[in-house]
């Protein structure tokens, strides 16, 4: 299937993403270093910060993708998010403790939350079925390249400003003001489906029994997977670790999301035409790689071995994921399906981002990263379940 033939509303969605990832990663890039270095907040910290914002995003989407089928309308969700994320960016420069920068991060989240289930349902509403891999493909792609442009903005302000940290995070706010605009203005959403007068959708177990037991069972099978996937900002500081001087650490991130970015459309594509669990197996043992690139090797060129195995693997998860939740909910719940799978793997995050924070602090790096690899490995088998 040709991108070219997308609908529109996917590509602006698309550049909404990209825009609203290259503020978020000009101030992630430099996060971990700032907390640890600036601020001075341990790993450990980091780790927590980290954990509870995404717990805060998982939340979040739960309600609203589920508020989103309630109204039948999902784009008004969608600028909310944006705009809550937007509105967030000036707290960063502005923290003189750990304490702002998890408020930051708090707001940042809560919005991301209300605007990942409508948006990634939306998506599905504008597609048909044999369009899905690769609309959810051309986002994360999308999206991804924002991911390589913030950082890459971030190193070239750092030299410009003279590592003047606040300075770079006050760039950030730039793109994410930018993002709210092309969301409001080409952004089209389609019809809603017209519902029986007597059905009132409500988030409870009689809406949660509708969901087909496929779907559950892919839940089951993203549990393992995610306590594998902690915080980036684990990436981050392994390749300051090993050397990479505090300007250049954003290059780590630039190094996955370039990875990301040129496996996660075709991956996207490719699931429309092979079973998509057999492409998220091949994204499992590319993780394992990773993590065993990142936790045995002793060098820099092994870290970024691994930071490039990691970003090919959630070019070979992230999409199809939301690819085959799609594919398995009702069109009426589709933003309930999407926000429930959000909740449970942003819960998962927490822990696995609290793990990574309390093994790398009292036992070591490399403990991190090993635990990673059993994570990726205990999903495979259950995998063989998920059609």
């Amino acid at each position: 299937m040709s991108t070219s033939r997308l609908p529109a509303g996917v590509w602006a969605l698309g550049i909404v993403s990209l825009l609203m990832d290259t503020s978020s990663e000009l101030v992630h890039g430099l996060l971990p270093v700032f907390l640890v270095t600036v601020v001075g907040a341990s790993p450990l910290v980091l780790g927590v910060i980290e954990g509870l914002a995404e717990g805060t995003a998982a939340m979040m989407k739960l309600v609203s993708g589920a508020w989103s089928d309630r109204l039948g309308r999902r784009k008004v969700l969608v600028v909310a998010g944006y705009g809550l994320a937007a509105a967030s960016k000036p707290l960063f420069p502005l923290a003189g403790s750990a304490a702002t920068v998890l408020l930051a991060r708090l707001i940042d989240r809560v919005g991301k939350g209300i605007r990942g289930a409508p948006r990634d349902a939306l998506i599905a509403d504008l597609t048909e079925p044999r369009q899905r891999g690769a609309a959810y493909g051309l986002r994360q792609s999308l999206d991804t390249v924002g991911a390589v442009l913030g950082p890459l903005l971030a190193v070239g302000l750092m030299i410009l400003l003279a590592n003047d940290v606040r300075a770079v995070f006050w760039v950030a706010i730039i793109p994410a003001v930018l993002a709210v605009v092309v969301l409001v203005v080409f952004v089209k959403e389609p019809p809603a489906a017209p519902r029986a007068a007597h059905e009132r959708l409500r988030f409870d177990r009689h809406t949660l029994a509708r969901l087909p037991r496929a779907y559950w069972i892919l839940i089951g099978a993203s549990v393992p997977f995610t306590l594998a996937r902690f915080s980036e900002a684990f990436l981050l500081l392994r390749a300051q670790q090993q050397g990479l001087a505090d300007a250049l650490v954003p290059l780590a991130l630039v190094a996955m999301n370039l990875s990301y970015v040129a496996s996660a459309y075709p991956a996207g594509a490719l699931s429309d035409r092979v079973p998509r669990a057999r492409l998220l197996g091949y994204g499992c043992v590319v993780l394992v790689a990773a993590n065993a690139c990142l936790g045995l090797g002793d060098t820099l060129a092994w870290t970024f071995a691994g930071v490039l195995l990691w970003g090919l693997h959630m070019g070979l998860t992230e999409g199809l994921l939301a690819a085959l939740v799609a594919d398995q909910a009702p069109a009426a719940l589709r933003g309930t399906a999407f926000g429930v799978m959000h909740f449970v793997r942003g819960l998962l995050l927490v822990a696995a981002s609290a793990l990574a924070g309390a093994l790398w602090t009292h036992a070591s790096a490399s403990a991190t990263f090993i635990a990673g690899a059993a994570f990726a490995l205990a999903t495979l088998p259950l995998l063989k379940r998920v059609r």
